[in-house]
């Protein structure tokens, strides 16, 4: 263990040339300040991303059809086609290890502009969709009052709605009640069972202006038959929708007399591909910023190095004597091992005192300015801030590893004659 004499000499040695000693220690302090502030702008960057996703189940796909571009069993190319009910069933039949299979049907979005909302004299357009109850499972949300969807409200071919809080603030005011009411979509009346709120970073206030109905309903009020407009379909854990997502198309097509190698019949999101490419970004980033940073830091080290060499070869007398004095070879390699620490350490705790400095301030500037797309809570672990710490310890044993070595190998007779 250092005693009193050792930490004096230590202190000494380094304050002996201060600014020799500042530079060399700003090499080890930039290291790991790069580091940190890389890890936690990474680190920023993928949460605002993942906000993105929101709670939204990522195992999941979404499936639409789209015009034929190849002829088939003597139909023609071009050629419209709509999924159907059956087509639910099918897949269910048919293919294994999918947890939600939910059908949809749309009112506005991309089916067409938006649809008229009255309640009274008040009216909005927001995006109506048919649903049956597992999509709240998929795209999750909080009901903040009353109820969402059932199978009873399948069944029974109830016209009841849950709307967001967006449609209750446009067409509600502040205080009043919203559950048995009635709003009217396209002309007919449902009536509002619920109330629900999505993550705000799910879509943003958009996310709030929706109204689901369920699908029966929806399809018997707006004359869609047995039509299916889309289809979110979700794999069990353990299973990817990316891979059975070929056996559910081939389905379709087989359904709907559509060639093998047509690709451009059934459209389709995967979102679990999406997820696992921004994955493999995540980590990519994660990478460059250590391998970024460890070079930065290496570059510091070195500089440790050369600058504890120069300081044994200012101490070759000083060594000489020690030596002569019988002070072993392993006591003079602790102390030029302990130095070379003991600089590393303090400047590398320098280094990350100023990152976590740093990553506050950008933090207090994104609450002052708002959220930042794709940019949110830059952090870094303490995991992080633990390997650095031992990587500096390590850096400090490398760094006068060679200078110590020198130091042991000077004959203390040669020693005792430099000048």
């Amino acid at each position: 263990m250092l005693n009193r004499d050792r930490w004096k000499e230590i202190l000494e040695v380094l304050t002996s040339n201060w600014f020799r000693t500042l530079l060399t220690a700003f090499g080890v302090f930039w290291g790991i300040f790069i580091l940190i502030v890389l890890l936690a702008a990474g680190k920023g960057l993928e949460n605002g991303i993942r906000s993105d996703f929101g709670d939204i189940a990522t195992n999941t796909m979404f499936m639409w059809t789209r015009r034929t571009t190849k002829p088939f069993e003597g139909l023609p190319k071009d050629r419209r086609f709509e999924f159907k009910r059956s087509d639910v069933q099918a897949i269910r039949d048919n293919v294994p290890h999918l947890r939600f299979i939910s059908p949809r049907n749309q009112l506005g979005g991309f089916n067409g502009g938006g649809n008229n909302v009255v309640r009274g004299l008040q009216a909005g357009a927001y995006n109506v969709y048919g649903d049956y109850p597992e999509i709240i499972n998929q795209d999750p949300m909080t009901v903040t009052s009353g109820r969402f969807i059932n199978y009873n409200d399948l069944e029974e071919n109830r016209k009841v709605a849950v709307i967001g809080l967006g449609v209750k603030n446009d067409l509600y005011s502040k205080d009043e009640e919203v559950l048995g009411t009635y709003i009217k979509i396209q002309g007919v009346n449902f009536m509002v069972v619920g109330t629900y709120k999505k993550n705000s970073s799910n879509g943003g206030e958009e996310a709030q202006k929706e109204i689901f109905v369920p699908f029966t309903a929806f399809s018997q009020a707006f004359n869609m038959g047995e039509t299916v407009g889309w289809m979110a379909i979700t794999a069990e854990d353990g299973h990817s929708i990316s891979v059975l997502k070929e056996d559910i198309i081939s389905l379709m097509k087989q359904n709907h007399k559509v060639h093998p190698e047509d690709n451009r019949a059934v459209g389709y999101f995967d979102l679990y591909q999406q997820y696992n490419r921004v994955e493999s970004l995540f980590a990519g980033i994660r990478w460059i910023a250590i391998i970024v940073g460890t070079f930065v830091l290496l570059s510091g080290i070195i500089g440790v190095s050369n600058i504890m060499l120069i300081v044994v070869k200012e101490r070759t007398k000083e060594i000489g004597i020690r030596r002569a004095l019988g002070e072993s070879p392993i006591s003079i390699k602790k102390q030029i091992l302990m130095e070379s620490i003991f600089l590393t350490l303090i400047s590398g705790m320098t280094g990350i005192i100023f990152g976590a400095l740093a990553i506050y301030g950008i933090n207090t500037l994104l609450d002052s300015v708002g959220p930042v797309d794709m940019f949110l809570n830059p952090s870094v672990s303490l995991q992080v801030v633990t390997g650095a710490l031992t990587v500096l310890v390590v850096a400090g044993l490398l760094a006068g590893f060679l200078p110590a070595n020198a130091a042991i190998k000077v004959r203390p007779i040669e020693a005792l004659r430099t000048e």
